[in-house]
């Protein structure tokens, strides 16, 4: 799964433009699908048949897309001005290098030189408006030559294994869940299941509710990150979970409440396999199942992400043991799923 992992992370695919990551999944999933098809949103709904048979019963989800940035304007000095897609924290990119478009152009994000901001200025994260993209052009004409108002920008980081156990890249969220849901495709599966691939999670889980109002499930499995905040100096109460825990199951966020007979089941699944397991400590984030549990007449949903530093970031960093008990809790969730469907 890790070998996927970093394939798929090393892949841009900003909200809105998640074209190359959808194209390789699909590869990957056709020759284990029963179905298979690509909405207008740009979800990839795939369904394949388990040992038991419950139609639409059953819906695992991740999302592809990642957050980046979006071009708005070249200047006559031939920067590129832009705006993020997603929550992007500001103080972490500066200095950073992305890539432009499908040529993948490369550029550095860029600020005022250091001595001409003021010490008030110094106390202060910079506003986006105040920032822009190097693409080492001479001047408008030349700039726009490579890049053109609308195009898509993603950071770049190798992906990586490094220090005790822990995964280093860009997009970890939510490429780890697709990860997921690839590795379940190509085992048998216990019941039927649609995994839904979703686009643009991270501007307001758009392209979950198109999915599930398609889908009509009556469970939805969410497959996702949340934000660790295990760092020095960060109160207790504040930390909200910690990689290397286990996979965090979620009664509540800042978006769901959590069916509560989901959240017993996960957390008894986990307990009585013993694999570690966390939740958050902080109410705080959210995810497609904010938008799957409001579909038509409601749909029960639960949740099961990855504890990951720096969220959102350039790079984020997550523990390859927790991905994979991600795996196998998901797997004994489909398991406990037919146990429950009538012969």
């Amino acid at each position: 799964m890790i070998e996927c992992l970093k394939t798929l992370c090393a892949m841009d695919g900003v909200s809105g433009d998640e074209d190359r990551v959808r194209a390789w999944i699909r590869c990957q999933a056709e020759p284990w699908a029963d179905e298979i098809r690509t909405d207008p949103l740009g979800n990839l709904i795939v369904f394949k048949k388990g040992a038991k048979s419950a139609k639409n019963r059953l819906l695992v989800c991740a999302h592809m897309d990642e957050v980046g940035l979006i071009v708005t304007k070249v200047t006559e000095e031939g920067f590129l001005k832009f705006d993020f897609v997603g929550g992007v924290d500001r103080r972490v990119a500066i200095g950073k290098p992305v890539v432009l478009g499908p040529d993948r152009v490369p550029g550095i994000i860029g600020l005022k030189a250091i001595h001409l901001v003021s010490r008030e200025e110094r106390k202060k994260t910079p506003k986006t408006e105040s920032l822009y993209v190097d693409i080492g052009a001479s001047d408008k004409e030349a700039a726009l030559k490579l890049v053109q108002p609308g195009t898509y920008g993603s950071f770049v980081t190798q992906p990586e294994l490094f220090g005790d156990g822990f995964f280093k890249a860009k997009a970890v969220d939510d490429r780890v869940g697709c990860a997921v849901m690839l590795s379940l495709l190509r085992e048998e599966l216990p019941v039927d299941v649609t995994f839904a691939f979703t686009a643009q999670e991270e501007v307001g889980t758009r392209g979950a509710f198109g999915a599930a109002f398609s889908v009509t499930p009556e469970i939805a499995l969410v497959l996702e990150t949340t934000t660790a905040a295990d760092l020095p100096d960060v109160p207790d109460h504040q930390q909200v979970c910690a990689p290397g825990k286990g996979p965090v199951i979620s009664y509540m966020d800042g978006g769901t409440i959590y069916d509560r007979g989901l959240f017993e089941l996960l957390r008894d699944l986990a307990e009585e396999h013993q694999i570690p397991w966390q939740t958050k400590e902080y109410i705080a984030g959210g995810n497609d199942a904010r938008a799957i549990q409001r579909t038509k007449a409601g749909v029960r949903v639960a949740a099961v992400s990855a504890a990951v530093r720096y969220l959102h970031a350039p790079a984020s960093v997550g523990s390859v043991a927790d991905f994979e008990n991600m795996l196998k809790l998901t797997r004994l969730f489909l398991q406990r799923m037919a146990q429950e469907v009538r012969e």
